[in-house]
């Protein structure tokens, strides 16, 4: 059987969700898989290193590196420690008066640099502090591939070998070598105005907005495609957009122009995945209305398959009704986990795909 090729757009939790189901069905259809991962990012430790280092958010890059993470132990290991989140590590601070003690020196040289320019006359309570602070709520495999992206200078070398470091069943590309910026226009952010628009700025403050998101835009507005992407979706037999937050990991894939473009003019299928609940960026929006918002910032786009739970869409009316108007036949599925809580079950999505990504035209 000839590998069907398939590139998953997304970013954090929801791509990682949709690759882990992809990995279920890889073995019985024989899947070549590539990821493709926003770049706004800026929150939490990896927005500490984009504003302190440069270059891309290295935060759900890492994630969808541990989603395709090998089976082998050894390999499985190294996705724990990718994934490990140093903590804060409590500073000891020395009694008032008491220096920290240098080192003696064997050859003559200063002991300890330390001991030079303004290091001579930090406590040893403001170094504790600095140690504590400087490591604390990074990921591992966020220093991993800073380090890997400032060695390598190319960010698709670096991910290419993490990828061989973990094992990863597929491929792991970002959606532009260059890290962008997200902006919405929000009504109601301010409970006292709720008519009032305002302008969010960073994917994280739109994340958590508690407006509604009118529109979106990036900056820059055209950032360059990476190349590897577009010669993978070129190739692709399928594209695969969602589940994840609609606003800062789905859409923006929309708004490059020239991933757009190849989108558009792929004849690879294109499938989408709807999520389970709303979140914080799509409060208001129905389930019929996150179809329509593809729609809204790439008109030209057209869906074959929609994929959704058959209890977070209530009503397939509207649902069907909406996924036609993107050309699409909706598929209902039971693919969450058991026990109420609005995850997706990655066996029971790859369940749900292999039939669909197994058919032929």
């Amino acid at each position: 059987m000839t590998a069907r090729r398939v590139v998953a757009f997304g970013g954090g939790h929801g791509l990682s969700a949709s690759l882990r189901a992809l990995r279920h069905c890889a073995p019985e259809l024989d899947l070549d898989i590539t990821a493709v991962v926003t770049v706004g990012d800026d929150g939490g430790s990896s927005g500490r290193l984009r504003a302190e280092r440069g270059g891309l958010p290295p935060g759900d890059l890492r994630q969808t590196l541990v989603a395709l993470a090998g089976d082998h132990p050894a390999t499985r290991r190294s996705a724990g420690l990718f994934q490990h989140r140093f903590a804060a590590v409590p500073a000891v601070v020395p009694p008032l008066g008491e220096a920290d003690p240098a080192p003696a020196a064997t050859d003559g040289s200063n002991p300890d640099p330390r001991d030079q320019g303004a290091g001579a006359t930090a406590s040893g309570a403001e170094r504790a502090s600095t140690r504590a602070d400087g490591l604390a709520g990074h990921a591992v495999g966020n220093l991993v591939l800073c380090g890997l992206m400032e060695m390598l200078g190319d960010p698709v070398a670096a991910l290419e070998h993490a990828g061989a470091m973990l094992g990863t069943v597929g491929r792991v590309l970002p959606m532009s070598r260059q890290p962008v910026g997200i902006e919405a226009q929000v009504r109601g952010v301010d409970p006292a105005a709720p008519d009032e628009v305002r302008t969010v700025r960073g994917q994280h403050q739109v994340a958590v907005t508690t407006g509604r998101v009118e529109s979106l835009r990036l900056t820059p507005s055209a950032p360059p495609a990476c190349a590897e992407v577009i010669e993978a979706i070129r190739a692709a037999d399928w594209l695969i957009f969602g589940p994840g937050s609609w606003y800062t990991s789905v859409l923006p894939h929309l708004l490059v122009p020239q991933l757009a473009d190849a989108i558009v003019s792929t004849s690879a299928r294109r499938l989408v995945t709807l999520n389970l609940a709303a979140e914080k960026e799509t409060l208001g929006l129905s389930v019929a209305d996150h179809l329509a918002a593809l729609h809204w910032y790439l008109p030209e786009l057209k869906v074959d398959l929609v994929l959704a739970d058959a209890k977070a869409v209530g009503d397939p009316e509207p649902v069907e009704r909406a996924a036609e108007s993107l050309g699409a036949r909706l598929v209902l599925a039971p693919v969450a986990v058991t026990g109420g809580t609005p995850r997706h079950d990655p066996a029971a999505l790859g369940a749900a795909l292999v039939p669909v990504l197994g058919a032929d035209r």
